[in-house]
C-alpha cells in the first residue's frame, strides 16, 4: 500500500483555499491520486481543517463515488443493467473473477492489480455487455474477451 504524501495533501488543501466548504473537491483530488481515501489522509485533512474525522467519514460513506478501501491498479466495473444482464454479463463477471482471483466477497486481487465492481448501469446499453476498466469502455464482452483483457493488462504492466 502506498504511503500518503502529506506534501501532496497540503498542496490539495492549498489549491482549495483550506476551505471546509470544499471538502468534496478536496476528497475527489485525494481519491484521484490514491484511487481511494486512505485513513491517514482523512485524519490529516481533518486535523488541518479543524474538522472531526467522523464528519469526513460521513461524507466519504454518503457519496457512492468515494471509497475507503484500497483499489487495484485496474478498477473493472461490470455492468449488470438490464441490457447487459440479458446479454449474459454474469458470464463475463465470472470469467473476470476467475482470471483475476477475485470474488464478490473479495473484490480486489492479492497482487493489487485488479478491483472488480458490479454496477447497475454504465450508460452504454447499445454496446452491451460492457466492462469499464478505469476510464475505458470495453464493449460486446464475452468470457473469452474478458480473460484476454486481463492477460493484456497483466502483460502491459
Amino acid at each position: 500500500m502506498e504511503t500518503v504524501d502529506l506534501t501532496f495533501i497540503d498542496a490539495v488543501l492549498d489549491k482549495h483555499g483550506n476551505d471546509k466548504a470544499k471538502i468534496i473537491a478536496i476528497m475527489q483530488d485525494v481519491q484521484e491520486r490514491y484511487r481511494y481515501l486512505p485513513q491517514e489522509a482523512l485524519e490529516y485533512i481533518a486535523k488541518k481543517l479543524d474538522m472531526s474525522e467522523s464528519k469526513l467519514y460521513g461524507v466519504a460513506t454518503f457519496y457512492g463515488n468515494f471509497s475507503l478501501d484500497a483499489k487495484g491498479k485496474y478498477v473493472m466495473k461490470v455492468c449488470r443493467g438490464t441490457a447487459c444482464h440479458v446479454r449474459k454479463s454474469g458470464n463475463v463477471l465470472q470469467a473476470l473473477y476467475d482470471a483475476t482471483g477475485t470474488s464478490e466477497q473479495k473484490p480486489s486481487s492479492d497482487d493489487g492489480m485488479f478491483t472488480l465492481e458490479i454496477v447497475s448501469c454504465l450508460g452504454a446499453c447499445g454496446l452491451s455487455p460492457v466492462v469499464m476498466v478505469n476510464d475505458t469502455v470495453h464493449a460486446s464482452m464475452t468470457p473469452e474477451k474478458a480473460r484476454a483483457l486481463v492477460e493484456q493488462l497483466r502483460e502491459g504492466d
